[in-house]
């Protein structure tokens, strides 16, 4: 029989609910630097008429678009409805989907003075078609992806830099929300942490270059399972050996002070240098509504559970219960500090969800 490891897995130990709470209280008093790509969900909505007699296709009949923040935008969307002060640093195009954000954020009371327009450049726009019967939930049946097609100019990236760093200084947080499409720069991001005057709690979500961030200075990141499979190359599913190995790797290489990875339905696993790994279980149901955009409310939620006081494994639990809510809605959705602290008060009977 092998000797258990200090770094094995564990279960899920109890944390304090009034404690969680306590901290949900505190978000309202935080200013968080949102540095990222905004991306525009789209939702095409349609009745279902007939069969197309020129190919094997539904004919919809339009009923509705709607148009809401993704990517970055979401993850900022999510620490607004969070309670939470925002400032998203970012860059848009000079098109109608770049303007739809805007406004959006405007009239969320959200100071945009960070959020940039790129002449000539494509606001990144994933555009869902939803085909359903009359009075029935819509499914979806495409998605087109617009993207832009070349990348964002240099005149922008230092605008954005020198943005960033203004921002800093009156920030009790950064969270950097990397989907891909160039705003934000492992490069200039260390050296502008490195040159702020005052420690500053930074996390991360990246889809596809989480370690290009390891001399960042970053105290935290929040990928998924997928994600860390892509990084390193593998496939982990129910084997926790792997999980292990790989969300070691990434800690130590990375040089993190907590990482986070979100395992869907089966929940997130909790990794801290010295300490065994903690896996939660989901919160609420297995069956999830819709997981798009979840990844962005598990970063909100975490960060600001981390810079209001609590401890990686206490901010863990809040991710978790935010990112649970949060798949039982449909589309894109945020989880609202009210829903957050109804959630914890409904768990609140001497055990944790």
């Amino acid at each position: 029989m092998t000797k258990r490891s200090k770094k094995q897995s564990a279960p899920a130990p109890s944390v304090d609910l009034v404690n969680l709470a306590d901290y949900v209280e505190r978000f309202s008093s935080k200013t968080v630097v949102v540095l990222g790509d905004f991306v525009a969900d789209a939702f095409q909505s349609g009745d279902i008429t007939r069969v197309s007699r020129e190919a094997p296709v539904l004919i919809l009949k339009h009923r509705e678009t709607q148009i809401v923040p993704g990517g970055g935008a979401n993850a900022a969307n999510n620490f607004a409805a969070l309670g939470a002060k925002v400032i998203p640093i970012t860059a848009v195009g000079e098109d109608e989907t770049g303007d739809r954000l805007l406004e959006f954020f405007r009239e969320k009371k959200v100071d945009v003075f960070g959020i940039l327009r790129a002449k000539g450049w494509t606001t990144p726009t994933k555009t869902r078609f939803l085909a359903g019967w009359a009075h029935k939930v819509g499914q979806q049946v495409l998605r087109v992806d617009y993207e832009p097609d070349h990348p964002l100019p240099a005149e922008i990236h230092n605008k954005i830099q020198s943005t960033l760093a203004r921002a800093l200084k009156k920030a009790d947080a950064l969270a950097v929300s990397d989907y891909g499409f160039g705003v934000a720069s492992p490069r200039a991001l260390a050296r502008i942490l490195s040159a702020n005057k005052r420690p500053l709690l930074a996390t991360l979500d990246s889809r596809y270059r989480l370690t290009d961030y390891k001399r960042a200075g970053l105290r935290s990141a929040t990928p998924n399972e997928g994600e860390i499979e892509a990084l390193h190359h593998t496939s982990i599913g129910k084997n926790l050996a792997e999980l292990e190995r790989c969300g070691r790797a990434t800690l130590f290489e990375m040089k993190l002070q907590s990482l986070v990875v979100t395992r869907g339905r089966d929940g997130i696993a909790l990794f801290q240098p010295g300490k065994e790994t903690v896996h939660i279980p989901i919160y609420g149901s297995d069956q999830a509504v819709d997981v798009t955009g979840a990844g962005d409310t598990v970063l909100a939620a975490y960060t600001l559970g981390l810079s209001a006081g609590a401890t990686p494994l206490e901010a863990a639990h809040l991710a978790n219960i935010a990112g649970g809510l949060v798949v039982m809605k449909r589309g894109t959705a945020t989880v609202s500090r009210a829903e957050l602290l109804e959630a914890i008060g409904s768990t609140a009977s001497g055990k944790t969800s």
